[in-house]
């Protein structure tokens, strides 16, 4: 958006604010939802009940189709092939695994070269993300994929009990008000989309009792954000005594540890459901009624690799991810940059779907940390598992032998709380030096995005590693 613009709108009053988001809200609702949406849903929640057979049949059909236009039509992948066949590779691109696992950092430097030489991006929906590197990233797809998408996400929503017409809030990284502001509203009301977006960036004790109040004032019946910004949010409701009863919590966007999950529950009296999903749609998952994590095959062909080759069932692996959703600017093998793990479960979910199950989607790659032997650790949660007196904790790796642990302390926090962190952390890093910070927050990155890990080793101290 314009910078004039958004220091206008971050200094008009909140009903001009929400005026606003609502204009946006309904242009928003326009994009994602048309016609064919019911019908759409309806297809979709008939296909998690397919078979085995049914599923292979209609992936191997798209996926076919995919690939063809991405070798014949996107200038992209018809350089990649024309290189190939001029140094007299015979590979054929119908078969997916001869196609390179595509790095972001392609999509950034050129992200026109991957729409088709059919489509004008300017008639198309158009979206910038930067992910957790800062750096942008243009997508672009037709009405007719972004209702597809979105057709999804309320398949899958419905599991909850919920659609989109019911009112919800959102927490998340927007910046809706002025980080300066001392007096409520810290929130817009979204009429366009039925939703209240609150402030990720205020949940301080004192501006509690206006979150609460607005949350009862809109007649909010279900939450959906950052994992870190519910815990956050939630954390404070308890510390204020109070309960909020809504249908159901649900996270996004980053991994969902379980003392989050135990803080949401109890300060929301509802089950938390744990999604994922990206810009890109070329992948999603979501967590249905049983608990159980579920991949979306209508959204993306998923692979779970490890040095390039496919990873054993239960396996933790790099996801890639082939989208079938967006033909006109195909995503083939993308590397997300996450971790995921795939059940080595055959058996159908008690749910009754049979969509794939995943055992985790377990965050950013660059979040898995590195030993001197050799080893990667990753989900490192269970560090905080023992009911800790904490708010929150980031680990940070400086070195193979030195760990950074900045907490924010809850009431009891003590010694002896500090020294099981680090014997924690050492069950599974080995001696590693621990250094504890304590911090009054934790640091959101400039999406808003919670980081609970970051590595910083260099890739050259990391590849040495691994071949030692």
């Amino acid at each position: 958006m314009n910078r004039n613009l958004v220091n206008l709108y971050h200094r008009v009053p909140g009903p001009v604010r929400s005026f606003a988001a609502s204009l946006w809200g309904i242009h928003l609702r326009r994009s994602r939802y048309g016609r064919d949406t019911d019908k759409l849903i309806t297809e979709a929640t008939a296909r998690e009940f397919w078979t085995e057979q049914q599923w292979t049949v209609w992936r191997e059909d798209r996926l076919a189709r995919l690939l063809r236009r991405a070798a014949t039509q996107v200038p992209f992948y018809e350089e990649h092939w024309r290189a190939r066949r001029a140094k007299g590779d015979k590979a054929s691109w119908e078969n997916i695994e001869n196609w390179p696992v595509l790095q972001k950092d392609d999509l950034r430097q050129n992200a026109r070269a991957f729409v088709a030489r059919d489509c004008r991006p300017e008639r198309m929906v158009h979206l910038t993300t930067s992910g957790t590197t800062g750096k942008p990233v243009n997508l672009w797809r037709t009405l007719e994929t972004n209702h597809a998408w979105y057709a999804l996400w309320e398949a899958r929503r419905n599991w909850y009990g919920v659609t989109r017409f019911t009112r919800w809030a959102n927490i998340g990284g927007q910046l809706v008000v002025p980080v300066g502001a001392t007096k409520p509203p810290f929130w817009v009301w979204n009429l366009g989309l039925q939703q209240l977006y609150l402030s990720s960036y205020h949940l301080a004790p004192a501006f509690m009792p206006h979150y609460i109040r607005a949350l009862r004032q809109y007649s909010i019946e279900y939450v959906f954000g950052y994992s870190s910004s519910l815990y956050a949010l939630a954390s404070q409701i308890l510390r204020q005594g109070e309960r909020l009863r809504m249908k159901v919590a649900i996270t996004n966007a980053e991994p969902l540890f379980d003392y989050q999950r135990r803080v949401i529950e109890q300060a929301f009296d509802c089950p938390v459901r744990e999604t994922y999903g990206m810009s890109e749609i070329a992948a999603a998952a979501s967590e249905c009624p049983s608990g159980v994590l579920h991949g979306w095959p209508d959204a993306g062909y998923i692979e779970v690799l490890n040095d390039g080759v496919p990873a054993k069932s239960s396996e933790t692996g790099d996801l890639v991810a082939t989208g079938l959703l967006n033909p006109d600017m195909p995503l083939i093998r993308y590397a997300t940059g996450d971790r995921a793990r795939r059940s080595a479960a055959k058996a159908n979910c008690s749910c009754g779907r049979t969509l794939p199950v995943m055992d985790a989607i377990e965050g950013r790659k660059d979040e898995v940390l590195f030993t001197a032997d050799g080893r990667q650790i990753g989900r490192l949660d269970p560090v905080f598992k023992a009911d800790l007196p904490l708010h929150e904790a980031q680990i940070i790796q400086e070195s193979l032998t030195k760990l950074v642990v900045k907490y924010v302390p809850a009431a009891g926090f003590s010694s002896a709380a500090a020294n099981d962190i680090v014997a924690n952390i050492r069950q599974r890093m080995g001696q590693v030096d621990v250094v504890l910070e304590e911090v009054s927050e934790i640091p959101r990155g400039a999406n808003g995005k919670f980081r609970a890990v970051i590595c910083k080793l260099s890739p050259e101290e990391k590849r040495s590693v691994l071949v030692n």
